[in-house]
């Protein structure tokens, strides 16, 4: 079975084809920088960064480009109210947000920076006007024009035909039905930050600055194009129709939308107080690896709820992954049996077609999970052997290739949140859970064998109280003992 996507383009689930065997070319539209990650934000990068991971899975060399808007409206409005240059004003926020996705373990694609290809740019602009599909007004701005353009709509699949030739918009983001000629160069107002360039003084409109960037590294026509769901219409078909109308080639083949998620039922929002950015979720103590899972647990194009019990099983989840993991580090008889043997292999095939399947990850984790229980369940019995620990262990590394959340960093990444939260003036908001996760990570592996090795010593010892009072030490620093038919076993609460 070979990966199945849906294209918005053609609102089919298609075979996944790139242009050159082997090779995918992929454009992601990234953060404009103005404040922190939401959850919504970080679902739909979450998203994309496990198809990115089964491409590469999947056998195909990845070439994937994201870009960082640090410059657009609200960050001219923002910057200039602060009495920051718009490089002081989102240089915070372009570092806060590369933290974020590290604590995700969202792999850092090729960034490209709008502020950095502002000539490039201009003169794409300047080609348009040449062919007629963009025009100057006499402030000095540049804008597309939409009646030159007659497939306008084919991805968002709205019908533009009685548009008004020659309305204009001015602001990036305007309303989902509004089809106007939209701004490709905004001339400057006084006072606002603007840069010279071929076709004068002004900064780029938010749609020109993809277009741009990503035939710069991608090329004229490339593979794949993501985003959230909220970008298909106007900024994803604004660039459809400025990067077709320049090199009058196909711009993507596949256009690959995340849908925003609800939480606690609800959409997102400031005013009902369900906003939650990254670090707000791990202030409250929650693992960045928990919000990974959680986020990744509905397939892409479903609407996910975001709810703290769903964190609290997501935790869970996580938890028992790593225990299983460690469980096969166990002393197991010589031999094996195969039924284990079968299980690794069927739940090896179910994990690829269930991500074949338009990356439904829902099956995937539920393949795994079934295969944990099998598998633990022949251990509880003594009818899991030596040679039965390869093929599951590596079965659960095909799995954390693509979800990545058995590596134990969570105390490490959020140390770095109590450290801003300090810097920002925010320690009040560090919950004591996050600073019992903290503590635990600062114990090193070896610190905690030795004091694991000093308490087995003192009960053999038949010293129960040292043993004991060693215990509680590790437990109060987040450090979970438990004792199993193969011996003492810890693990980071």
């Amino acid at each position: 079975m070979a990966l199945r996507l849906f294209n918005t383009l053609s609102g089919t689930v298609e075979e996944f084809r790139p242009r050159v065997d082997g090779e995918v070319r992929m454009y992601a539209c990234g953060p404009t920088v103005y404040d922190y990650g939401h959850i919504g934000n970080f679902r739909t990068f979450v998203a994309i960064d496990i198809l990115r991971r089964y491409l590469r899975q999947s056998g195909y060399r990845v070439l994937h480009v994201m870009n960082i808007t640090d410059v657009d409206d609200k960050i001219i409005r923002n910057s200039a109210k602060a009495g920051l240059s718009v490089d002081q004003y989102t240089a915070r926020y372009q570092k806060a947000f590369l933290e974020d996705a590290a604590a995700l373990h969202i792999e850092q694609p090729r960034i490209v920076r709008a502020t950095e290809n502002i000539p490039s740019m201009a003169e794409f602009i300047r080609r348009l006007a040449e062919k007629e599909f963009a025009y100057r007004t006499e402030d000095g701005s540049y804008y597309f024009r939409i009646a030159r353009f007659p497939s306008y709509g084919k991805l968002s699949k709205k019908d533009f035909a009685g548009m008004e030739d020659g309305a204009r918009v001015d602001v990036d983001e305007y309303e989902k039905d509004n089809a106007r000629d939209f701004a490709l160069w905004k001339a400057p107002k006084p006072g606002e930050a603007f840069w010279e360039s071929s076709i004068g003084p002004g900064r780029p409109g938010w749609h020109i600055e993809c277009s741009v960037m990503s035939m710069q590294e991608l090329g004229d026509s490339f593979d794949l194009h993501a985003g959230g769901e909220d970008l298909i219409f106007p900024h994803h078909e604004n660039e459809i129709a400025q990067s077709e109308a320049l090199t009058e080639k196909p711009f993507v083949r596949f256009w690959f939308h995340a849908r925003f998620l609800l939480v606690e039922g609800e959409k997102m929002a400031k005013s009902t107080g369900n906003f939650f950015t990254l670090r707000d979720l791990v202030l409250k103590g929650n693992r960045p690896s928990s919000i990974r899972y959680l986020l990744a647990s509905v397939p892409y194009r479903h609407q996910l709820n975001f709810t703290f019990e769903g964190l609290q099983q997501a935790t869970a989840s996580v938890e028992r992954l790593r225990n299983f993991r460690l469980r096969l580090s166990g002393r197991f008889p010589a031999g094996s049996a195969p039924a284990m043997q079968d299980l690794a292999r069927e739940t090896s095939g179910r994990l690829r077609d269930a991500l074949d399947d338009d990356l439904n990850t829902a099956q995937a984790q539920a393949a795994m999970f079934d295969m944990v229980r099998a598998a633990n369940a022949a251990i509880d019995s003594g009818n899991l052997n030596q040679e039965d620990v390869p093929p599951l262990l590596a079965t659960l590394t095909q799995f954390d290739e693509i979800f990545s959340v058995l590596e134990d960093d969570d105390g490490a990444r959020m140390q770095q949140v109590v450290g801003w939260a300090r810097e920002e003036g925010k320690e009040k908001d560090v919950s004591a859970e996050l600073l019992r996760i903290v503590g635990s990570a600062a114990l090193s592996d070896g610190e905690i064998e030795r004091k694991v090795a000093e308490m087995t010593a003192a009960r053999n010892a038949r010293n129960f109280a040292a043993s004991d009072a060693i215990r509680a030490e590790l437990n109060a620093q987040g450090i979970l003992i438990e004792q199993t038919k193969q011996g003492i076993r810890w693990r980071r609460g």
